[in-house]
């Protein structure tokens, strides 16, 4: 999420014809073994330093951020059941000291190496804020080509995930002169009137996401995604798409969202194959069905979790539907397929 200059959750604009199950009891089909499960947690934002707040003056808990996580680990690990966990992104926050950055990153990989199995990360704004791509990327395992941070994994047959690198096209991450930091600060210049890139004054409607602690999927990622889709159709797997930055607006305050989420979206809807979005930054969480019929779920922060209380869960895979159970402020959600 936005680092200083923060106006995600200026307003809650997502829809409210399709909303979260309120219980955080267990939900799915009863009776039935899922086909495998996995863990989730998002926005964890850790830093050894006093508590702070968002710009809009949301209370935000960076020591006990890690205490989440490591209940999470715990959990996950007791229900000796997951196949493996996911991380949404923003492990460490943008306000760590930046002699402190490589240490904190270090740390919070420590926790999530103690569960037992894989853990898949994706980078946010503040992973980024603290280390280059160079350095972020190997802490994370994430497989890199030239840096990008794009790639897929089929924990089974039937299913496969895919994560983006929502922050391909970016102001943040890359080399001043690189050209994906043209061509975002380009963008940036073109959209937001403001001499500050992360405030969307005077800005209205979808336009309100351009801000510069936000980025986009690149065009050879479109194309890499377009071909890892297609594979998908061609083998009937159901897929899973992962990314940091929100894809619909309908589950998202509009200064969260991906700035090509549209054009993201249009290459998904060409298939049938994709039924979940999963996605963190916006803080305060979200769900939407979208007009093809695809769940989109933003997950609430565990950066934001008063101490004492959690936000994580797991997922149970089904053929027809994913179950999150989330345990405390991330609610339970029930995403059935609609074809």
């Amino acid at each position: 999420m936005g680092h200083r200059w923060n106006p995600l959750d200026f307003q809650d604009t997502r829809s409210s014809d399709s909303p979260m199950a309120s219980t955080n009891g267990l939900v799915g089909v009863q009776g039935k073994q899922p086909l495998f499960s996995f863990g989730v947690i998002s926005d964890v934002q850790y830093a050894d330093i006093p508590d702070g707040r968002s710009f809009l003056g949301v209370p935000r808990y960076y020591r006990h951020s890690i205490l989440v996580l490591q209940r999470a680990v715990s959990k996950w690990n007791s229900l000796q059941k997951l196949k493996f966990a996911i991380n949404l992104g923003d492990i460490v926050d943008g306000f760590c000291p930046k002699e402190q950055s490589l240490t904190a990153v270090q740390e919070v990989v420590q926790e999530f190496e103690k569960f037992n199995g894989p853990v898949y990360h994706m980078i946010g704004n503040h992973c980024l804020y603290n280390l280059t791509r160079e350095k972020l990327l190997p802490l994370l395992k994430i497989p890199t080509l030239e840096g990008h941070a794009y790639y897929d994994f089929s924990p089974t047959p039937e299913y496969r995930f895919v994560v983006l690198d929502g922050y391909d096209i970016s102001a943040i991450g890359w080399a001043k002169e690189h050209p994906n930091t043209l061509e975002a600060l380009k963008l940036l210049q073109e959209k937001n009137p403001n001499a500050e890139k992360n405030s969307p004054e005077g800005m209205w409607g979808l336009d309100r996401r351009f801000l510069m602690f936000n980025g986009a999927v690149g065009r050879e990622q479109l194309k890499w995604l377009d071909n890892v889709l297609q594979d998908a159709s061609m083998h009937e797997q159901k897929v899973v798409v992962c990314c940091h930055l929100p894809l619909d607006p309908g589950a998202s305050s509009k200064e969260a969202l991906l700035w090509n989420y549209d054009e993201v979206m249009d290459v998904i809807h060409r298939y049938n194959c994709v039924k979940v979005c999963l996605a963190g930054h916006d803080h305060k969480g979200g769900h939407s069905i979208d007009s093809h019929g695809v769940h989109h779920r933003v997950l609430e922060a565990a950066l934001e979790c008063p101490p004492g209380s959690d936000a994580f869960g797991h997922v149970d895979v089904y053929h027809d539907r994913l179950a999150l159970s989330g345990t405390n402020r991330m609610s339970s959600t029930e995403m059935v397929f609609h074809s």
